[in-house]
């Protein structure tokens, strides 16, 4: 089951040459997962199966049609941006101790830490073995990106030092844990359809904008969205103490000296037992309607506005009003 996400085009012919790619990469994502040991194949497949939004390879396709999006090299491209959020998957959810992902069951529910770990460690390995056919400017784009991503889930998991602002280091991690594969992702399409230099670095600049905007989207989601359409309990990230901008907003605020009852009442909510589903539905909705859900919100918006505006320099064309529609979609999704 695959749930690509929505993304409205007004061109009937660019919308039908993307889905028709978009399918040609399913079809090259579950060969690639595939192996020969049943356990490796079983799960390897299980995330793969269990659906997603193909976000990455999409916009690794859409920046493509800014030049020959027909190339081999672009099909493959956008199989390693998706084989490489895969893998980050497996990871996070046993970092995270996340019950399910996309719906089902998580890897390690299933199989365990050690084999979910491993692999998540596969996926990589197989991520390698595609990009390495696209050559050594690939690869170290690769790696980059890879470097990045640790580096996001490790500050992720230590969380800001002393003297530093706990708002900008999470900015910071959603920069490098989401955004830095998904500017790669719009990287990629531009490099491998014979883009020129500053259109490639164009698109990864909207790239990182629009990653950002993506995981600020998300927090607001996880307030304000109902479990069966994103697949997890509202709130479950204040359960399991994972920061998130809102609630970084709030304990700014609180720590001023004009901060208001409304202010302390909610954090002292936050900062309760959330393990009874009770506590955590009142914590929710007393976040939910914070003026930090706003403000959150905004800056998700604004990100994406200013990815918007960064993609003038292109000329007037279907594939432009396609980008600015996409980074839209990004931050009005309901899940």
């Amino acid at each position: 089951m695959t749930t690509a996400l929505a993304l409205p085009l007004a061109d009937p012919e660019l919308a039908a040459r993307l889905t028709g790619r978009l399918s040609l990469v399913e079809e090259r994502l579950r060969d690639a997962v595939s192996q020969p040991d049943q356990l490796a194949d079983d799960a390897s497949r299980h995330l793969v199966n269990a659906g997603g939004k193909r976000l990455r390879p999409m916009l690794t396709l859409l920046t493509a049609e800014l030049g020959d999006g027909a190339r081999r090299e672009v099909l493959d491209a956008a199989v390693v941006v998706e084989l490489t959020h895969l893998a980050t998957l497996y990871h996070d959810d046993v970092m995270d101790s996340a019950p399910l992902r996309r719906g089902a069951p998580s890897a390690h529910e299933v199989w365990g830490n050690s084999v979910a770990i491993l692999t998540g460690d596969l996926l990589f390995a197989r991520a390698s073995t595609t990009v390495a056919g696209l050559g050594p400017d690939a690869v170290r784009i690769q790696a980059q990106t890879f470097e990045r991503l640790c580096l996001g889930q490790l500050h992720e998991t230590v969380g800001p030092r002393p003297d530093e602002d706990p708002v900008a280091h999470y900015l910071q991690v959603l920069a490098d844990k989401t955004a830095s594969l998904i500017a790669t992702s719009a990287r990629f399409g531009a490099m491998f359809s014979g883009c020129r230099p500053d259109v490639v670095d164009l698109v990864t600049e909207f790239g990182e904008k629009i990653g950002v905007a993506f995981q600020l989207a998300d927090d607001v989601i996880d307030l304000t969205s109902d479990s069966a359409a994103t697949g997890k309990t509202p709130g479950t990230d204040l359960r399991e103490r994972v920061p998130t901008l809102p609630a970084l907003l709030l304990r700014a605020r609180a720590a001023r000296p004009d901060a208001s009852p409304e202010d302390l009442r909610v954090l002292a909510l936050l900062d309760g037992d959330l393990t009874g589903d009770d506590a955590l539905a009142e914590a929710v909705a007393a976040l939910r309607t914070h003026t930090v859900v706003d403000e959150t919100r905004r800056r998700a918006v604004g990100l994406a506005r200013a990815a918007a505006v960064g993609l003038e320099p292109l000329p007037g064309s279907a594939v432009k009003d396609a980008l600015v529609s996409f980074a839209q979609t990004l931050v009005d999704r309901t899940a």
